[in-house]
């Protein structure tokens, strides 16, 4: 995308560029909905007569739709003008949140979580591109710390906020109260937005988009069933055979496409070693905080019967520390590098999710807080760093197929999260529930697999995190 730059250019030190801040404060706002719902799972499974497993696509189909619009959006934001993009994102966003508002059965509430996410999907590839046009290299980590905010931070505070506004009443008031918010940001950001680069012609493959969309949610969908019962057991494993086997084919059109035309994405960034290390950590540590966020509202309100508002009490501070590490994190990066941060990072996710494998009814909850913190804390720690070493090791003309692959494969790795934790859970508290053992019993006995599950898979994080250079390789050309 080529940079026609209104804002002062910066310099080491200078402040943040005002499109970066007006879109990392949209991006806040419309991520923020991703995990909004997870503390209100209990309620919709009462107020709308669904199951545990139905009522967690609330959060599962918003990150799918936004892995499956991600793709287009690189194709999209060549085409519209900053602003464009910006007003027609927030737009799709503000009739989601409205549809979800007053939805008067499940079915239109997913229908309008799905709106939501397809208008949020476009903010994250038009946030991280324009950073990566308008940012100096030497200050993209500070920058970047900031961003964080936005894509990690939001996702995080989401159960907290949520329990705060549950408290007030019904799970509708989780859209009513964001809608005056997103059209207050909507309105100031058109008033301040300036236009980053010229609209351009571009083609799309839709053939490849339809893949993606097919290939990602048969997988996730499939997976999803496996916490259904046995009865569902052969159309799981269809559901992700067929997935896998079209993600197949999208990434061999993909290949042809790169060597005939323009693919959707341009898998040449993965041959970039930096930023394939990167994705790697990211995808695997954005599963594990997916997981434990699905897992821990369910622990304290269906185990320990704390109300929504004293889960997002206790789940708040980790949050927070989260948030407001991020700029200090980025600071570091620029200063240091990569190594001293991710590395131990990593080791401290490994540890805050051992953690909590020993989780009981009886659990201090200090002890709870404190593990939540050390692994938000430890999150942040890495996210900044792999964000800006991952997408600085790319060439600029592959800046828009790398934030496409990011916030893509980010999507499906919180959604395979979400899904994984509560299938591993729900398969084990049946089978312990039709040996004899009580209902509570056996729900803590599959929340404590499931975050053994996450526990060994975030070990991957370490060795990804090991094999990371501490500065990017590939020198950006202004």
């Amino acid at each position: 995308m080529p940079a026609v730059i209104e804002d002062r250019p910066t310099k080491q030190g200078a402040r943040t560029p005002l499109v970066v801040r007006l879109l990392v404060l949209a991006t806040f706002v419309v991520i923020l909905n991703e995990t909004l719902m997870i503390n209100a799972i209990p309620r919709l499974m009462e107020s709308l007569q669904v199951t545990e497993q139905a009522a967690q696509w609330v959060s599962t189909a918003f990150m799918l739709t936004m892995a499956a619009v991600i793709p287009v959006t690189g194709w999209f934001l060549q085409r519209v003008t900053t602003r464009q993009g910006y007003a027609i994102a927030m737009g799709v966003f503000m009739a989601g949140t409205t549809i979800s508002a007053v939805a008067p059965t499940f079915t239109v509430l997913l229908l309008g979580r799905i709106v939501q996410a397809a208008g949020t999907a476009v903010m994250m590839p038009l946030l991280m591109t324009t950073l990566m046009t308008v940012v100096p290299e030497q200050d993209r980590g500070r920058v970047m710390g900031n961003v964080t905010l936005a894509i990690s931070v939001a996702p995080a505070l989401g159960p907290a906020v949520s329990g705060l506004i549950l408290q007030l009443g019904s799970w509708r008031l989780l859209f009513v109260a964001v809608l005056p918010i997103a059209g207050a940001v909507t309105y100031f950001g058109l008033r301040q937005l300036a236009n980053i680069g010229e609209p351009q012609v571009s083609s799309i493959d839709w053939f490849s988009a339809l893949a993606a969309t097919l290939g990602f949610g048969g997988l996730v969908y499939g997976l999803s069933l496996f916490g259904e019962k046995g009865a569902h057991l052969g159309q799981s494993i269809a559901f992700v055979t067929a997935g896998a086997t079209i993600i197949a084919i999208f990434v061999f059109r993909q290949l042809k496409l790169q060597r005939t035309g323009a693919p959707l994405m341009d898998l040449r960034t993965l041959g970039h070693r930096t930023f394939a290390l990167a994705l790697v950590l990211m995808c695997v540590a954005f599963l594990a905080m997916m997981g434990s966020m699905i897992l821990l509202p369910l622990y304290l309100q269906n185990l320990r019967g704390l109300t929504p508002l004293e889960t997002g009490l206790l789940l708040m501070p980790g949050g927070l520390a989260m948030g407001l590490l991020g700029p200090t994190v980025g600071k570091l990066y620029d200063r240091f590098g990569s190594r001293p941060l991710v590395l131990p990072g990593s080791i401290a996710i490994v540890l805050a999710l051992a953690g909590f494998t020993q989780v009981s009814t009886t659990m201090p909850y200090w002890q709870i807080l404190g593990l939540h913190a050390l692994l938000m804390v430890s999150l942040a720690a890495t996210f900044t760093p792999i964000f800006t070493l991952g997408m600085g090791a790319l060439p600029p003309n592959l800046y828009p197929h790398g934030s496409s692959i990011l916030g893509t494969l980010q999507q499906v790795a919180a959604a395979l999260g979400t899904a994984l934790v509560v299938t591993v859970m729900s398969a084990r508290a049946s089978s312990l529930v039709a040996d004899g053992a009580t209902e509570a019993a056996a729900q803590l006995s599959g929340m404590k697999l499931a975050f053994v599950i996450a526990t060994v898979l975030a070990v991957a994080t370490i060795v990804a995190a090991a094999l990371l250079p501490n500065r990017a390789s590939t020198t950006t050309a202004h």
